[in-house]
């Protein structure tokens, strides 16, 4: 078949270029689901607890991914900045991921454990408390929304129809769990897990 052909058939011309789209993404993204570093968890990976994952959808829908990435790419300025690179591992338990693609903060890929509580209380009521020169918005509201667990179960139990690994005792307490944090407790419990399963430099 000459060029010719292909390129005066526009049908055939689409068709053909669908056809190898389809062999190559599949070439590059099927090997991806049998290697290990991939789809196993990295070692000390724990599934959020109930609070963490109530944290994780508030992070989501307030927008804190619009500005924050989660993903250190393995370059030196990154590492030196943030920590070790990311790896697939970490991510196994997270539906969807929160990898981001824009900074306009920081990435929050190691956030975990590098402030105290009280540091990110303060800094989600008012961030320019700590950083001056910041431009992200207060999220006040937050410290006042009390949550009543009603639905974490049933979050948990969708995680484990994805996969995460939650018990019969984890969904069953999720409730107990939650019930009387407020979303701002919920929001902090999750950034200080996230990155703590890989060690990394402070």
């Amino acid at each position: 078949m000459s060029h010719e052909v292909v390129e005066k058939n526009v049908g055939l011309l689409a068709l053909l270029v669908v056809l190898v789209i389809t062999i190559g993404g599949l070439a590059e993204i099927v090997p991806l689901f049998f290697l290990k570093s991939t789809t196993e968890p990295v070692a000390g990976l724990s599934p959020y607890t109930a609070l963490q994952l109530e944290g994780r959808d508030i992070y989501i829908r307030e927008g804190c991914y619009v500005c924050h990435s989660q993903m250190i790419r393995p370059f030196r300025a990154e590492t030196e900045r943030y920590g070790h690179y990311s790896v697939a591992g970490e991510f196994v338990y997270d539906h969807p991921f929160q990898w981001g693609s824009k900074r306009t903060g920081p990435d929050l890929a190691r956030v975990g454990g590098r402030y105290s509580d009280d540091w990110h209380r303060v800094h989600l009521l008012n961030p320019r408390d700590v950083v001056p020169e910041s431009n992200m918005p207060g999220f006040p509201w937050l410290e006042t929304t009390v949550l009543d667990g009603e639905l974490s179960a049933k979050k948990l139990e969708t995680m484990r129809t994805l996969g995460v690994p939650y018990t019969d005792a984890d969904i069953a307490g999720a409730k107990a769990a939650v019930a009387g944090n407020t979303e701002m407790d919920a929001l902090i419990a999750y950034l200080q897990n996230l990155g703590t399963a890989i060690k990394t430099r402070r």
